[in-house]
């Protein structure tokens, strides 16, 4: 029998993007990070247990001896909706079969590839369930299987879900492997569960395999803040679970008290903590619980930082698609819910909260602290034609009504087994596909980009915007967070730094902006000519004419002050 004090052991993390679960860098999921601590648990030194993303290991092959000598290989990974990414690639099946090639130990596979794999990690696709020659797969929690495969010296287990209990150990044991995940520690942000499964149950989602919703204790997330804050982690996204605003409740009623002990409680152990965002919220819950959703949001809003994204998923505004599909909201109650989260949460800080929400020439220049954002769904049973024209008028009218949306997020389906989706399978979606470009097309001119414009206008102020990528002369970064901004800067710049930006200018989905604050006598041309009302020949006059010594001595008729210092007595932006 192999003795778990023994063992080496290599976790392989291909990436997931479930429902509600991120894991793609900048994110890094909560599987390989409670894996590691089921692993310590079981008797393997944190010492013994190697953790390498799928990128790296395209990048160094060297890196592959982790595999090829470890005498237990897992590999975490799995994609139940389809996304575009720009921190990493997830691993594509022939990579993952490549992976149990080269173990020459046991091989373990888990995480939401449980649910199937399709050709390619792709909208529009039906997918099965496969073993990608591993020794094992996990049918259950791949940390629960990784655990009960270490107790039992490699022989085996019984597939199973782990339980709260465990979790309590397994979750802060695991947190030291974020040390040797390539991002940290200044571009990792830690997705971090508050429960899993969901009292609904949607044709096409994945969650409801999971159970009815188990919550974990505010204490035991906190617990598990305090010690990745240890290791050097600062930011943080309470992104797995359906709805946070059920929280330590029933399943679906909220809870502000629990609500209340979370968000304060993680502000009292992390107070140097640089992003606390969220993602899922049911609509449904603040349609039937108002005022309680309403306080719920105020403790959000109170306690993250600004530009959190609260995920509404209406995906279909139709309503024969709502009945076919079991869908729990109809658009009337979603944009009674839009409206709500925009009055309690719409507001930017150094504003008054009862003013939500804001925006035009008065409102504060940095993004709203909580909008919601608005999953659409295509391919889904029964959807026709009139479905484009139902989802287009529900957009239309939340932008006509002065309210906001941080993120319209429009794809096409994923069908598992298990779901209900599994008899149509991906053929609506296919037939649809050329109506559903176009469609989508027409969202992002005439819906996302004058709703960003209002979002976050010119002069918005971006804080630690990293930049990650060159493209046709220019450079492109992120903050960290949920949904973050693509933010693009008029030349190139040295990647991996971090800068604050002002936006001056709007894409569909991004923006262009520069350094904040802009020296206006050391910036360069190409600088100059983005900022607003500025042109080539405006631009090369200010050049000739430096140096100012005040932003208001630039004279003209552009006030420029919202975008540029003169080097001397520049404000850095604030939470």
């Amino acid at each position: 029998m192999t003795r778990s004090s023994d063992l080496a052991v290599t976790i392989v993390d291909g990436y997931v993007d479930e429902p509600a679960h991120f894991g793609v860098p900048p994110y890094i999921s909560t599987y390989p990070r409670f894996t590691a601590g089921a692993l310590v648990d079981a008797g393997v030194p944190q010492a013994n247990i190697t953790y390498h993303t799928i990128d790296e290991l395209r990048e160094e092959r060297q890196k592959w001896n982790a595999v090829a000598d470890a005498d237990l290989m897992i590999y975490v990974g799995g994609m139940t909706v389809p996304g575009s990414y720009v921190g990493g690639t997830p691993a594509e099946p022939d990579e993952v079969k490549e992976l149990a090639w080269v173990a020459e130990g046991t091989s373990l596979m888990g995480g939401p590839v449980k649910f199937g794999v399709g050709d390619e990690n792709a909208g529009a696709t039906e997918t099965e369930r496969k073993d990608l020659d591993f020794d094992f797969v996990a049918k259950g929690d791949i940390e629960a299987a990784a655990y009960d495969l270490v107790d039992s010296g490699l022989e085996g287990f019984n597939n199973r879900m782990r339980d709260n209990d465990e979790l309590s150990r397994w979750a802060p044991d695991g947190a030291f492997i974020v040390e040797q995940h390539p991002n940290h520690p200044d571009y990792l942000i830690c997705e971090m569960e508050t429960s899993r499964g969901c009292a609904y149950r949607c044709s096409f989602c994945t969650e409801p395999l999971y159970g009815n919703p188990a919550f974990r204790t505010a204490d035991a997330v906190v617990d598990e803040v305090d010690t990745l804050s240890d290791y050097g982690v600062r930011h943080f996204r309470l992104g797995r679970q359906a709805d946070i605003l059920a929280f330590g409740g029933d399943g679906e009623a909220p809870n502000p008290d629990a609500l209340r002990r979370l968000y304060s409680g993680i502000r009292e152990v992390a107070p140097d903590l640089e992003t606390l965002h969220l993602d899922n919220m049911n609509p449904i819950t603040i349609v039937e619980w108002p005022e309680k959703s309403r306080e719920g949001i105020r403790i959000i809003a109170e306690h993250n930082t600004p530009g959190d994204t609260a995920a509404f998923g209406l995906e279909s505004a139709d309503p024969v698609v709502q009945e076919a599909n079991n869908l729990n909201v109809t658009a009337e109650e979603c944009f009674q819910a839009v409206k709500i989260v925009n009055e309690e949460a719409g507001w930017r800080p150094g504003e008054d909260a009862d003013d939500a929400p804001t925006h035009g020439d008065s409102a504060g220049n940095r993004l709203p602290k909580l909008l919601p954002g608005i999953n659409l769904l295509h391919g889904l049973q029964e959807e026709r034609r009139a479905t484009y024209d139902h989802n287009r008028a529900f957009l239309q009218r939340v932008y006509d009504e002065g309210l906001m949306l941080r993120r319209i997020n429009i794809r096409q389906v994923m069908a598992f087994e298990g779901t209900d989706m599994s008899d149509t399978g991906a053929a609506i979606a296919e037939e649809h596909k050329e109506l559903f470009k176009s469609y989508k097309q027409e969202v992002r001119e005439t819906i996302d980009q004058p709703m960003l414009e209002r979002v976050a206008p010119a002069g918005t102020v971006l804080p630690d915007v990293h930049l990650e990528y060159h493209e046709g002369g220019r450079t492109f970064g992120r903050q960290l967070g949920t949904y973050p901004l693509l933010v693009g800067f008029p030349e190139e710049r040295p990647l991996g730094q971090t800068v604050d930006a002002v936006i001056v200018d709007h894409g569909y989905r991004s923006v262009t902006a520069v350094p904040y604050p802009l020296d206006i006598n050391s910036a360069s041309m190409t600088e100059l000519e983005a900022l607003p009302g500025i042109g080539k020949q405006r631009a090369g006059d200010l050049v000739v004419n430096r140096p100012y010594e005040t932003p208001e001595a630039v004279g003209g008729e552009i006030d420029l002050s919202a975008f540029v210092t003169t080097g001397s007595g520049a404000s850095q932006p604030s939470d």
